[in-house]
């Protein structure tokens, strides 16, 4: 009987994974809306200056960022129904997730991604004042760490 709760219980993990889903299409519709926004903005001002462009390509760093986050939520998501729910879903290889290592393989990628759209909108803004380059330096410090991580965490697998 316990072994039967106890393999039943895995259910209980339906909880995170409707919402990290639901969270992801809500992001997505969210940023989806704000991006149309974005470029009705940019057509109704029917302006074209350096200033403008800039700010639409800031608009745009800032909508593909929060796409990437959904992306990483959605990740989680669908890794953490392959491991607890049903391990034969269809995925792309790159998304397989065998283990919590290989699901937090995946999330390190992706945020390593967002940290880079991060350190680019903030270059795209820079206005040539305040320090970047400390900026930058630090950026670069925590994607070598999950670099290493990610070097590491292959490593196992192999």
């Amino acid at each position: 009987m316990l072994r039967r709760f106890l393999a039943s219980s895995r259910y209980i993990m339906v909880i995170p994974i409707v919402g990290t889903f639901l969270g992801a299409v809500g992001l997505l519709l969210y940023e989806a809306l704000a991006l149309s926004l974005i470029f009705a903005e940019a057509f109704q001002a029917r302006a074209v200056s350096a200033k403008s462009v800039k700010l639409f390509a800031v608009g745009l760093i800032e909508a593909v960022d929060v796409f990437l986050i959904a992306i990483a939520v959605y990740i989680i998501s669908i890794g953490l129904f392959s491991l607890f729910i049903d391990d034969q879903l269809p995925l792309p290889k790159w998304l397989e997730v065998r283990n919590l290592e290989d699901l937090k393989g995946n999330l390190v990628s992706v945020v390593i991604a967002v940290l880079s759209v991060l350190f680019l909108r903030e270059m795209v803004a820079w206005d040539g004042s305040g320090d970047i380059a400390s900026f930058g330096v630090s950026l670069a410090l925590v994607v070598a760490a999950f670099t290493y991580f990610l070097v590491k965490n292959n490593s196992r697998r192999d």
